[in-house]
């Protein structure tokens, strides 16, 4: 099974409104990442797709998190983002995330000047030219259930 096809495998274990949002969150952030490469992480709370410039997750600039019952954009580096309208949430020391209540979200301007700057700012920039790939970090035996209960 090809890495593509096995992340789709892994989002329909979402309910189809998580997955859906997902699904076209991803297609979003794949035009807004040209050469990103997609890491793919099916942890114990959530699965992460990483946009990263490289195998690296430490180089990571964004990734879409499905949890049960939303999916959120994360800016792996947005601590240090600034955010004159408060979008960002999250009180760690480096990760800042969006809950993607609506696609939407993801065109307010705002919002894509969070992802401008970040991009612009980022460890190790994009290289356009970087042919997309996904690759399967890591798949965690024990996980929560991906819906929630009676979905």
């Amino acid at each position: 099974m090809t890495p593509k096809r096995q992340l789709d495998e892994l989002v329909d274990r979402f309910t189809p409104e998580v997955a859906s949002i997902a699904r076209r969150a991803l297609v979003k952030m794949r035009k807004l990442t040209p050469g990103a490469l997609e890491l793919v992480y099916d942890n114990y709370n959530a699965l992460a797709i990483g946009f990263s410039p490289t195998g690296r997750a430490g180089d990571g600039i964004f990734s879409i998190a499905l949890f049960p019952p939303h999916a959120s954009l994360f800016f792996l580096q947005g601590a240090k983002l600034p955010d004159p309208t408060a979008r960002l949430r999250g009180g760690g020391t480096v990760v800042r995330h969006i809950v993607l209540e609506n696609l939407a979200i993801l065109d307010e301007p705002d919002v894509r000047s969070l992802i401008g700057v970040a991009l612009a700012r980022a460890k190790a920039p994009l290289d356009p030219t970087q042919k997309r790939r996904w690759i399967i970090k890591s798949i965690s035996a024990k996980q929560r259930p991906r819906r929630p209960k009676g979905r």
